[in-house]
């Protein structure tokens, strides 16, 4: 396959850049010419050319970090918004903190993200955000969950169409089920053996398998690419045909 080279000297700032998608898709973008700075809570395991350690939860540190990437980088050409949470349970029976860590990471970090973000990009720029099927189309016992996701979702479609005229392309990618360390945890706290668990799930996809991180990346890489140079304000669902239950 050609070697694509996408990405050349694109300056890309990618939260959760530990996390089972996050990692993958840095090495991704740097494999196709971008410069890349990331965050996450510790960034010590990651190659990129900057690396800010932080806390999305903290207001400041989400305000001031896309000038910090752009005096590094010398501009800020993507946005990723990759970083979140899953909390679960029903609403009586999760907790404030449990309310405050949801809407501050998966709310309000890209919400802040994208308004600083925002009058530092140039036209051309592309910001792409996670949600979730569960957003669109919500599942039972995760109400924390399914608000935060579908917050992002009408974020997203109103960004789009807001910042279109200049253009900054704004999309979402919605994936079910991925297999990652988050979701694998999920399984263990539950008491469950997480091998024994994903081939069980495997059986609810009508393709056969959840997704591997490679499936979601390879359709945030397209929406970052000129490829999708007509696509705004969409959202994009990534499931192997499966509905939500």
């Amino acid at each position: 396959m050609k070697n694509l080279k996408r990405f050349e000297n694109k300056k890309a700032l990618i939260t959760g850049a530990c996390g089972g998608i996050g990692n993958v898709l840095v090495e991704a973008l740097k494999k196709e010419g971008a410069l890349v700075a990331v965050t996450d809570l510790d960034t010590s395991s990651i190659k990129a050319e900057a690396k800010f350690d932080g806390d999305l939860k903290d207001s400041k540190f989400c305000d001031q970090l896309p000038k910090k990437v752009f005096d590094k980088l010398n501009g800020i050409d993507i946005l990723c918004n990759v970083a979140g949470v899953i909390t679960r349970g029903k609403i009586d029976e999760v907790t404030d903190e449990d309310y405050n860590l949801t809407m501050k990471v998966n709310v309000e970090a890209p919400f802040r993200l994208c308004r600083a973000c925002i009058p530092l990009m140039r036209k051309g720029s592309v910001i792409v955000n996670i949600s979730s099927c569960w957003g669109l189309r919500p599942g039972p016992s995760h109400p924390l969950y399914v608000m935060s996701k579908a917050a992002i979702a009408s974020l997203t479609q109103c960004l789009g169409l807001d910042h279109a005229h200049q253009g900054i392309r704004v999309n979402a990618v919605c994936p079910n089920e991925v297999n990652t360390p988050m979701i694998r945890s999920g399984f263990e706290v539950r008491g469950l053996n997480s091998d024994k668990a994903i081939e069980e799930l495997n059986k609810t996809v009508p393709l056969g398998r959840i997704a591997e991180p490679e499936d979601i990346v390879d359709v945030i890489l397209f929406l970052l690419s000129d490829q999708s140079r007509y696509i705004c304000g969409s959202v994009v669902e990534v499931n192997g045909a499966k509905q939500v239950l």
